[in-house]
């Protein structure tokens, strides 16, 4: 159906009319009435307002009482009598003051000193061996061979003779051994004869030593 049409339709107007004529008697009648009165009435009356008081906290409790400070007591004291110095009498020349010298009873500090270690014993070198044969010894006691007279004789000026000895503990000879003799045989005796009787020292072991002589004819 058009919306126009709609419009236009006398029925629809009519519904309207109709409602606006019912309320306006309707309002018509409650005047009438006496409804109006009383809606009047009722707004007329006095309308009675309850101030709601603000509940109020307890107030604080009041706060301890100070403690009450003593103030310490003023002793007044006299006055002392001014007394004026007594007059010393600047003296003209310069005074130096002594010297005070402090002395201390605590004994100086010897700062620590870190000895040194011992020094280690070193063992001496043992002795280098002895000689079998020694030579250049010197004796203790004893006489040199003379010359012997028969090489005076038979012309001979001059000779040379070398002999071992064995020494013993004590440095006595017990044994002579020869080892040349130039000429032979001239001078072996004389030379014997005299070593025989020599001493050496003692050295508490037995060895052997070498002695050379050398013979020579001097013009009486």
């Amino acid at each position: 159906m058009d919306f126009a049409r709609q419009q236009r339709d006398p029925t629809r107007h009519l519904v309207g009319i109709t409602f606006v004529v019912l309320l306006h008697a309707l309002i018509v009648y409650a005047l009438v009435s006496g409804l109006a009165r009383k809606a009047v009435e009722v707004i007329k009356k006095p309308i009675d307002a309850k101030i709601i008081e603000e509940i109020k906290a307890p107030p604080p409790p009041p706060p301890p009482p100070k403690p009450v400070q003593q103030q310490p007591q003023r002793v007044d004291v006299a006055p002392q009598p001014y007394i004026p110095p007594p007059d010393i009498e600047v003296p003209t020349t310069p005074q130096t003051a002594p010297t005070i010298s402090a002395v201390t009873t605590e004994a100086p500090t010897q700062p620590y000193v870190i000895a040194p270690p011992p020094p280690v014993a070193v063992a001496p070198p043992p002795p280098p061996p002895k000689p079998a044969v020694r030579r250049g010894i010197a004796r203790v006691s004893g006489e040199d061979p003379v010359y012997p007279r028969e090489a005076i004789k038979a012309g001979v000026a001059k000779g040379h003779v070398v002999v071992r000895l064995q020494i013993d503990e004590k440095g006595n000879v017990i044994d002579i051994k020869l080892v040349t003799a130039d000429p032979p045989r001239v001078f072996d005796r004389v030379v014997a004869a005299a070593v025989k009787d020599w001493k050496f020292l003692a050295e508490g072991e037995k060895y052997v030593a070498e002695v050379e002589f050398n013979f020579t004819l001097k013009d009486e």
